[in-house]
């Protein structure tokens, strides 16, 4: 939110030193994003003279101008030159003053001046009107400014428009602030300010006519709005707004349109209450009185809205409409039909609040974010509406003529009520761990709206404002009176732990195991969003495999992080995209969260701690030495094998997973980790579909773990066994097998046919050649030690051994030994 300190100052004392204004704000948990100094809604727009202005020779309407800006355009001797602007306005003369926006100007409306054609001839910049700078008046012609205007000058600063205006980043619990009479209240607070009324400055003065007699209003949805009120302001003037509101409403970039609509937008910025002016007659049609209708809108109804977008709704969203059809959206933005131009006469001015999470939902559902659905999302006191709906009406009968009619016509379904809460001074001084005054505290709450009554000596009972819906408990009470008081004054202080003795649960100990395996392993740990899109695990061809629902968000950020991840994988590859598109290439992130997913008969859902990992591009850097080799199957399969060694998992496996059971990895290259023959993950190359699907660059591993399962089953005691002093004998063979036979099956049958003698098998080659070998064969070498614990083998009986175990291993697998 945009707040200029001019406005501000009105109201409450502010500080002269911005910066330690700023500072302080920063403590007190409002965040300033940016400081600007110009403040005025435009910048780069100078005082410039008409030295010359001859008819366009391709238009009727518009004229060639040269202006004298002074120092601000040189020409190539370095004196001042004249700029040509073509221009269209017929209200100036030769030699008059003028606003000249020059290239790069920026206007309200986030309008950039830029250097273009009109109708065949050059312009380098742009002469204008009040309305063009946010000013309001003079909308038929230039704004003609006095003759002694200096050539050159920063037009804001010659007109005193000049402002400091700070951009703050408002957090979604605090809705009161975004609005002047909130930070007001705010500053107040902070520096133990008195702050003066807002809405004193205009007095309702209403008509006979009941505004009962003029508007009829119905909520068919109750859950959609908890209050309506309305009021009609009869036999308005449209026109251009004041110079004071329009320069206010520019610097909350907010451009002026009139002086109707204009105030409404000043309500909004100065109390937080978003508005609405309808034309009262295109609601009316020809009946005698208006029928206002809040309701869900149907589904494929079609409303054109302020900006001229013709737009399909859903069911879930809210309308304002007559019996006939629907004339604005909830909370969002009006209607094209029945906005306010300059041919009406008669408003009606809506002052109402709507469901945070609808607006929300049809806010960002549609793309359009508004100034309104901000506030609304974040919740408007209805307590409080009458107050504002009065001031805006005075506010557009000073400014635009007209007569308010008598009363408001208010449908109230759901009224905010203050939140009773209890302030206990010594608790809140021990948990704080610092003695603030009681004083303080008591004055700090008051001042932010809160009303106190003691009840016993210490104790208060507190009525929280309804503008505060953060303020929900006893807690929350400490928090404000300690922000307030600046967390920097509290001495830090250790916690006291006489007595005790405390260590890191089992969890967290192997946990802390795992993170130092993968960062051993060369793995960069991350952290992705637990948020994710509806379509991530079909995109990753998981959606068949995952057991359970997706959690739906009720009010999402984004339609792209609308329901809870059941996979931490295609966060990790979006992760992957982000680093390949700035150029890294070679990426091994993991990430340990938790994953979600509903469960039937249960009304929370169900939350799993996984361990996941990917890897893309080489894990060393090449070199004089070597070439880097892309991650495959095996690197990945090799970080799970360092996991096992360090938690000493027992009775470790890798299955083969066939396409069916992993669609979403690549056949062959997928594999399940089994421990003592339970799953606790899997590890293999992501499908190329799934890659292309995140628009990654492959091949990608990947291995997801189940964090629970690695806990169980890690063990402190490692298996230990007796060395031999005695030399083995060591003995190659290769056996030809069938593709089917895997490495697992002839290991275990070796080992079972070799006995306590055979000490060791490793592979260490794999070949095949149809032409020799025979299709569908392969041959599989092995390097197999035999050993005695109390003896040297002699030759004789290592051969035997050998003998035996190639004669069984044949028998049971159909292998043959290879020459």
């Amino acid at each position: 939110m945009k707040v200029s300190l001019k406005w501000l100052r009105n109201y409450v004392d502010v500080p002269s030193d911005t910066k330690a204004f700023c500072d302080r704000l920063d403590l007190t948990g409002t965040g300033v994003e940016g400081v600007d100094e110009t403040g005025c809604g435009f910048s780069g727009v100078y005082v410039g003279r008409v030295d010359s202005m001859v008819r366009h020779p391709n238009s009727d309407h518009m004229f060639i101008t040269q202006m004298n800006v002074g120092e601000r355009h040189l020409g190539e001797d370095g004196e001042p030159a004249p700029l040509q602007i073509v221009c269209g306005a017929q209200n100036f003369k030769e030699g008059d003053r003028v606003p000249v926006a020059m290239i790069g100007a920026k206007l309200p409306g986030d309008v950039t001046i830029k250097k273009g054609k009109l109708r065949g001839e050059v312009s380098y910049g742009m002469n204008c009107s009040q309305r063009e700078l946010g000013l309001g008046e003079g909308v038929n012609g230039l704004y003609i400014l006095p003759e002694d205007a200096p050539l050159g000058a920063d037009v804001a600063k010659y007109l005193g428009l000049s402002d400091t205006v700070l951009d703050l980043e408002i957090t979604p619990n605090r809705p009161d602030q975004l609005s002047i009479e909130g930070m007001a209240r705010e500053v107040g607070a902070m520096y133990g300010k008195p702050v003066a009324p807002v809405t004193g400055d205009f007095t309702l003065e209403e008509g006979e006519v009941p505004t009962s007699d003029l508007v009829d209003v119905e909520i068919a949805d109750e859950d959609r709005s908890p209050r309506y009120t309305a009021r009609v302001i009869q036999n308005v003037k449209i026109g251009p707004s004041p110079a004071w509101l329009s320069e206010r409403l520019a610097t909350c970039n907010c451009r002026s349109v009139n002086n109707v609509v204009d105030a409404t937008n000043y309500v909004l910025f100065l109390l937080g209450q978003p508005l609405h002016a309808f034309d009262y007659d295109k609601l009316k049609g020809d009946s005698d009185k208006a029928h206002i209708v809040v309701r869900a809108a149907k589904d494929g109804e079609v409303l054109t809205t302020l900006d001229g977008q013709e737009r399909e709704l859903t069911g879930d969203m809210t309308v304002i409409a007559t019996p006939e059809r629907a004339v604005a959206l909830a909370g969002v933005m009006g209607g094209l039909e029945t906005e306010v131009t300059d041919a009406t006469t008669n408003v009606l001015l809506e002052t109402a609040t709507f469901d945070s999470a609808h607006t929300s939902r049809t806010s960002r559902n549609l793309g359009l974010i508004s100034e309104s659905s901000m506030r609304y999302e974040r919740k408007v006191d209805s307590a409080d509406i009458e107050r504002r709906a009065d001031y805006a009406a005075a506010l557009i009968a000073a400014i635009a003529g007209g007569t308010p009619s008598r009363g408001l016509v208010d449908v109230a379904v759901r009224v905010n009520e203050p939140t009773e809460l209890t302030f206990r001074v010594a608790r809140f001084q021990q948990m704080m761990g610092a003695e603030i005054p009681e004083a303080f505290a008591v004055d700090a709450l008051s001042r932010l709206g809160c009303q106190l009554a003691e009840t016993e000596p210490g104790v208060y009972r507190v009525l929280a404002p309804t503008f505060r819906p953060d303020l929900e408990r006893e807690i929350d009470l400490y928090e404000e009176v300690l922000r307030l008081y600046g967390m920097d004054q509290v001495p830090p202080t250790l916690p006291g732990g006489r007595g005790r003795i405390g260590k890191r649960s089992w969890a967290e100990q192997i946990k802390g195991k795992l993170h130092d395996a993968l960062r051993a392993s060369g793995m960069n740990e991350t952290m992705t969003y637990s948020f994710a899109r509806p379509g991530d695990l079909a995109d990753l061809r998981m959606d068949g495999v995952v057991s359970g629902e997706a959690v739906e968000l009720i009010n999402p950020i984004n339609a792209d992080q609308s329901v809870m991840r059941q996979s931490i994988i295609p966060g990790l590859l979006r992760s992957i995209v982000h680093n390949q598109n700035h150029g890294v290439k070679s990426v091994q992130l993991y990430e340990m969260g938790n994953v979600f997913s509903i469960t039937e008969g249960h009304k929370l859902p169900k939350q799993r701690e996984r361990l996941a990992g990917v890897l893309v591009g080489s894990m060393h850097p090449a070199g004089w030495n070597r070439h880097e080799v892309p991650a495959d199957f095996f690197d990945g399969k090799g970080v799970v094998e360092n996991i096992v060694r360090e938690l000493a998992l027992p009775k470790v496996r890798y299955k083969a997973l066939d396409a069916d059971e992993a669609p979403f990895l690549q056949p062959g290259r997928a594999a399940e980790v089994l421990s003592n023959g339970n799953q606790i993950g899997w590890v293999g190359e992501i499908h190329p579909l799934a890659v292309a699907a995140f628009e990654a660059e492959g091949p990608v591993v990947a291995f997801e773990l189940d964090v629970a399962a690695l806990v169980n089953n890690a063990r402190i005691e490692r298996d230990t066994f007796e060395l031999s002093e005695f030399p083995p004998v060591t003995v190659d063979v290769a056996f030809v097998v069938d593709e089917a036979v895997t490495n697992e099956r002839l290991e275990q049958c070796m080992r079972s046919a070799g006995g306590k003698l055979l000490a060791s098998v490793r592979l260490f080659d794999v070949y095949r050649d149809a032409d020799r070998l025979g299709a569908g064969k392969k041959s599989m070498a092995y390097a197999l030690e035999y050993q005695a614990m109390d003896r040297t083998l002699s030759g004789d009986e290592a051969e035997k051994a050998h003998s035996r175990l190639v004669k069984k291993v044949c028998a049971a697998t159909g292998a043959e030994i290879r020459a």
